[in-house]
């Protein structure tokens, strides 16, 4: 398994990006000044973006896996090796979620914990409704992990 930093044509991974982030001009809003990374096992497996919001604080923007990879380790990997990456640099990392339970969990099983919610983000910032299953999200959870722990 290897982790590299795509520092170029970073629209290429943007099938991977629209797994996580259903909507392209939203994308579009953090990749360029975002970092990305792409994790291979042979092959593509995840991809991730990290973007500073101010000089304490990055937040996780988009974090994708393939769907017949999901719930192999790939995800959790590339957010440890972000962890790793970002603790000298910033106090704290954050990021933002629809609200389903899955998701939340996932978050958590990787130390991240509540921190505040953005009412109406789904509703009020994409241009169709977004679903995670069943469930439609309105709100953005925000989760925060402390990088210095």
């Amino acid at each position: 398994m290897r982790i590299e930093r795509i520092t170029s044509n970073k629209k290429q991974y943007l099938d991977l990006l629209l797994l996580a982030d259903e909507q392209e001009d939203m994308i579009d809003k953090y990749l360029p000044g975002g970092d990305l990374f792409a994790l291979y096992d042979d092959d593509l497996k995840s991809v991730c973006v990290v973007a500073p919001v101010n000089s304490e604080t990055c937040e996780l923007k988009n974090i994708a896996t393939y769907e017949k990879y999901q719930g192999k380790g790939y995800g959790k990997a590339l957010i440890n090796f972000i962890f790793d990456m970002y603790k000298n640099d910033y106090k704290t990392m954050l990021v933002g979620t629809g609200e389903t339970p899955t998701i939340l969990s996932f978050y958590e099983s990787c130390g991240f914990e509540k921190s505040h919610f953005i009412k109406n983000f789904f509703t009020d910032n994409y241009d169709h409704p977004i679903f995670e299953g069943d469930i439609q999200l309105v709100d953005m959870i925000y989760l925060k992990k402390d990088l210095q722990e």
